[in-house]
């Protein structure tokens, strides 16, 4: 069997795939990667299907040890690449030999990084999906030094990284910004804000807080929204994207990890795409701004 090593687990390196959607009637939350662009190309990039499981890894990158020859490739938050000490390439396939050891270092912009295996880490599925969910637990564990990841068998040949550019299915590589634009649909609970609050939620300036998680991308630093009412709401289903506003009236943009319900108010949806992807590469004090998305 084909295996790597983990030598260095960085911060916070968990397995993602596509997630687990259809499920919150369960109270089963989608998970999944973050940034779904990144991802999609560290497999395009060794010939994997999108939803074959890479990993995911925290602004210091992660360590492996390739037990048996493999194909990888790293995507995401720009990073130095090294195999074996020397430089290698990142946005493309590099072979690595039985005993060679890959090192992904820090980002040098943006957060997330992805590390794709020809024939896809291979670990047990949990309700059809091998995502890690912090929030409920659900998958397999948060990886530390020592574990060993089973690889799957290989698919076709990878493909160049300037090809894998090309393709429909890899939709580039990911943009890291410099500040976040979120479209925001407003609603379903814009009532319970003043409308004064609404117009400078779209026109303020506000920070990503150094609590942001896998959950939820969290704001500082901006206006806090009025309310029109006190109280809270009966608990209700949450997607991927809603912007619930705490007590406090700064914004929270609900990412992957996100619970099924909640009980705060939710003044918009920023709609998936590229916006939800560049917020998995915002780093803690870049700026945030919320436009109307219609």
């Amino acid at each position: 069997m084909t295996e790597l090593l983990v030598l260095r687990a960085g911060a916070l390196t968990t397995l993602q795939d596509l997630g687990r959607p259809g499920y919150a009637h369960l109270g089963v939350p989608r998970s999944g990667a973050l940034d779904t662009a990144a991802h999609a190309l560290a497999n395009r990039l060794v010939g994997n299907p999108a939803g074959a499981a890479t990993l995911e890894t925290t602004f210091d990158g992660v360590t492996l040890r390739a037990l048996s020859p493999v194909t990888v490739a790293v995507t995401g938050a720009p990073c130095a690449v090294r195999v074996c000490g020397r430089p290698a390439a990142w946005g493309a396939p590099v072979r690595l030999r039985a005993g060679a050891e890959l090192d992904v270092g820090r980002a040098e912009s943006g957060l997330r990084g992805y590390v794709a295996v020809r024939g896809g880490f291979a670990v047990q599925p949990v309700l059809g999906s091998r995502a890690t969910d912090l929030l409920s637990g659900m998958g397999p564990p948060v990886l530390s030094a020592g574990t060993v990841l089973p690889v799957g068998p290989p698919g076709p040949d990878p493909v160049s990284g300037a090809d894998a550019l090309r393709v429909p299915a890899a939709p580039g590589a990911p943009g890291v910004p410099a500040e976040l634009v979120l479209p925001l649909r407003v609603g379903p609970r814009a009532d319970w804000f003043t409308g004064a609050s609404l117009a400078r939620l779209l026109s303020a300036r506000y920070r990503v807080s150094a609590a942001s998680n896998r959950i939820g991308l969290r704001t500082e630093g901006g206006p806090p929204l009025a309310r029109t009412r006190g109280g809270e709401l009966p608990s209700e289903g949450m997607v991927l994207g809603a912007v619930q506003v705490p007590p406090d009236g700064l914004p929270v943009v609900f990412l992957a990890d996100h619970p099924v319900t909640g009980g705060y108010p939710v003044v918009g949806v920023v709609p998936e795409g590229p916006a939800l992807n560049a917020a998995a590469q915002a780093r803690p004090g870049v700026g945030v701004r919320f436009v109307g998305a219609g």
